[in-house]
């Protein structure tokens, strides 16, 4: 966490368990502004699987938008041609140390109340104009695994500065509960 610039750090077995947790915490009934059953979650056409199924899983319609060929991240204009009423979600993944405009979608993100997270499992250090990549959402996940920029051969984790999310993520790993949260 203190490497990365977050309030909070949760390590997990994958990055693609990172993924699924991400989704599941942002979903968790208790938040005020959380995703449901149905709602449009924008992600990218080259992405992992296991960045699509943790929408499929949880109940979201996954809206896939085009990449731009020379960076092979999203293709801004057309992300912001499929933002609509029904879109509370854009999840976004760094590629191989690059990024679109976060800064860009970062903002029409919060005008519009729609949940960011970067799946920045391929950007883990990566900086965006003196920014570091998985840090313009509400979370951001990293993978460990053999292929990637710091390998522990396995593992993961889900970063964030949002307290409550981090502790409904401590709940989600913990299948339900956990000791390490604030009681309230």
């Amino acid at each position: 966490a203190k490497k990365m610039g977050v309030k909070h750090a949760l390590m997990v077995n994958s990055g693609s368990s990172a993924n699924l947790l991400a989704i599941f915490a942002a979903g968790n009934p208790l938040r005020k502004n959380k995703l449901k059953k149905g709602d449009e979650v924008i992600i990218p056409v080259l992405c992992w699987s296991t960045s699509l199924w943790p929408l499929v899983q949880f109940g979201l319609k996954p809206v896939f938008i085009d990449i731009d060929p020379n960076t092979l991240n999203v293709n801004e204009d057309d992300l912001i041609k499929k933002i609509n009423s029904r879109t509370k979600c854009i999840f976004l993944v760094n590629v191989h140390g690059n990024s679109c405009d976060l800064f860009k979608i970062r903002k029409i993100a919060k005008k519009k109340k729609i949940i960011l997270i970067e799946d920045n499992c391929e950007s883990l250090g990566s900086v965006l104009k003196g920014k570091r990549l998985g840090n313009f959402g509400l979370a951001s996940t990293t993978s460990f695994f053999v292929g990637h920029h710091l390998s522990t051969i396995e593992g993961g984790s889900v970063l964030t500065d949002d307290k409550e999310l981090h502790d409904m993520l401590m709940i989600t790993r913990a299948h339900g509960w956990s000791r390490n949260i604030d009681s309230n």
